[in-house]
């Protein structure tokens, strides 16, 4: 029992992740009807926002401290960062040691931006293209951004660590009953769960409770009659490209205590995300989020070591799996509208 509620914790991880970049995704498709292949590059650059604030907040001017030497008995130099002159050493502290959540607002209008940009310089001159050149152009744009990030910040992984306040661990195991030490979970990966259901029950409640995603669902549904009543339509299915590289952007940000932030990590995601949009339903938004985190909980389960040994590799291909067997027996996904992928 211990294992089976770790292993769920740990899909509860992987599918918050997956459901995120999902969601992105599925908003894109299902408002402008293209499929967007530069949607991780957006989770990384997300990540990479984490990255620029922190070096930002840790911008120093060298002092000579006379209270510390060095081996010979000469002044120690040392870096005082210029938040501490602005807000005091322990305010400044506070600030640096807490970069990531405030990573959030600072990336939420770069991306957003950067989605805006991207979707008027780009992606607009696509949407009458074939579904094979909208792939092509998206994910050679996401190789460009790939290159660009690794051109100015290296090809290693950079670590961004989580606020001192959450590092550690929470005994789930006492806290349910069980022995204590018996399931064991980071902090961090809790609140990423919980921030990715506040952002998803957001997204969801933005779309149908507000005038503006009321409109924005009835351009999905019938783009042309919406257009007709007078509603600039491409201007808010442009801003919903900008919402939806926010997501993404956020979630890298989120994501980067987890796994260090490094080049290549929107394409880790990338190809695991559109298998998720496709087995919950393109166009699907709440088929997006359940796939997420359904197999994101397969991915875990089949990562046990006593899977493992009757099935080497299992965790690999799971998804693949998965992903061939809902495409055979329902091609439109578990949550897809009818007509969509089965012609």
């Amino acid at each position: 029992m211990e294992a089976i509620i770790l292993q769920i914790l740990n899909g509860l991880d992987k599918g918050s992740a997956y459901a995120l970049i999902a969601l992105g995704l599925t908003l894109i498709f299902g408002t402008l009807g293209v499929v967007n292949f530069a949607h991780g590059a957006l989770f990384m650059i997300g990540a990479f926002c984490a990255v620029t604030l922190g070096r930002l907040l840790t911008l120093s001017r060298t002092v000579v401290d006379d209270t510390q030497t060095d081996f010979l008995g000469n002044p120690l130099q040392v870096e005082i960062p210029y938040v501490y002159d602005i807000f005091g050493e322990s305010v400044g502290a506070a600030i640096i040691d807490w970069n990531v959540p405030l990573a959030i607002l600072f990336a939420i209008p770069v991306m957003i931006a950067i989605g805006v940009i991207m979707e008027r310089g780009l992606i607009k001159h696509f949407y009458k293209r074939p579904h094979a050149d909208q792939i092509l152009v998206t994910f050679g744009l996401a190789i460009v951004l790939q290159e660009i990030i690794k051109y100015y910040y290296g090809a290693n992984p950079i670590p961004t660590p989580a606020p001192a306040a959450f590092v550690g661990s929470f005994d789930f195991g006492a806290m349910l009953g069980f022995d204590p030490n018996t399931i064991i979970y980071p902090y961090w990966r809790i609140i990423y769960f919980a921030f990715a259901a506040v952002i998803i029950g957001a997204v969801f409640a933005f779309l149908q409770f507000t005038t503006f995603g009321m409109v924005v669902r009835a351009g999905m549904a019938d783009r042309e009659t919406v257009q007709l009543l007078g509603i600039n339509i491409d201007r808010r299915f442009t801003l919903m490209f900008g919402i939806a590289a926010a997501v993404a952007g956020l979630a890298g940000v989120m994501y980067t205590p987890i796994n260090s932030p490094n080049y290549h990590m929107g394409m880790d995601f990338l190809v695991l995300s559109f298998v998720v949009v496709v087995v919950g339903g393109m166009g699907s938004l709440p088929g997006a989020v359940a796939a997420g985190f359904l197999l994101g909980i397969l991915e875990s389960f089949a990562s046990m070591r006593e899977v493992l040994a009757v099935l080497p590799g299992l965790n690999q291909i799971i998804i693949y799996l998965v992903a061939i067997i809902i495409l055979l027996t329902r091609p439109r996904g578990l949550m897809g509208r009818k007509g969509v992928m089965e012609e």
